[in-house]
């Protein structure tokens, strides 16, 4: 058996608070699923820009999974707050290169339809220290 094996396996999700803003009833299900499978605590999910933006300013979570649209609204906002906390989010959403206006192009995005392990890959990866 390899001794590193161990202290090389990808980082886990396993008791992160993860916020999830989706308005889209099934695909919050899903995500919501998804997460508790992971072992993640699961804040929200919120579907309305308001009550997301109060979970952004006051909920202690670790990553934030944030569709881009919700019922018509952009979620920047909320993106704009937690990264002033510095918290990591993954925008989701299906519009392609037309998601994000020009100057939050470096913003993560994650594209819709999506297969949950490649989320999941893509959370640990913003969980990862610098």
């Amino acid at each position: 058996m390899n001794p590193l094996a161990e202290t090389e396996a990808k980082p886990s999700l396993e008791g992160r608070r993860i916020l999830v803003v989706e308005d889209e009833f099934l695909v919050a299900m899903l995500l919501e699923t998804a997460l508790e499978d992971q072992q993640c605590s699961v804040v929200g999910p919120f579907g309305r820009l308001s009550a997301a933006l109060d979970a952004a300013h006051q909920e202690a979570v670790d990553l934030a999974l944030l569709d881009v649209n919700l019922a018509g609204e952009k979620v920047f906002p909320v993106a704009e707050r937690l990264a002033e906390r510095g918290i990591p989010f993954l925008l989701l959403s299906g519009y392609g290169d037309h998601a994000l206006p020009s100057d939050k192009a470096h913003w993560p995005v994650f594209m819709k339809p999506f297969k949950i392990a490649e989320l999941v890959t893509k959370m640990e990866s913003l969980l990862k220290p610098a």
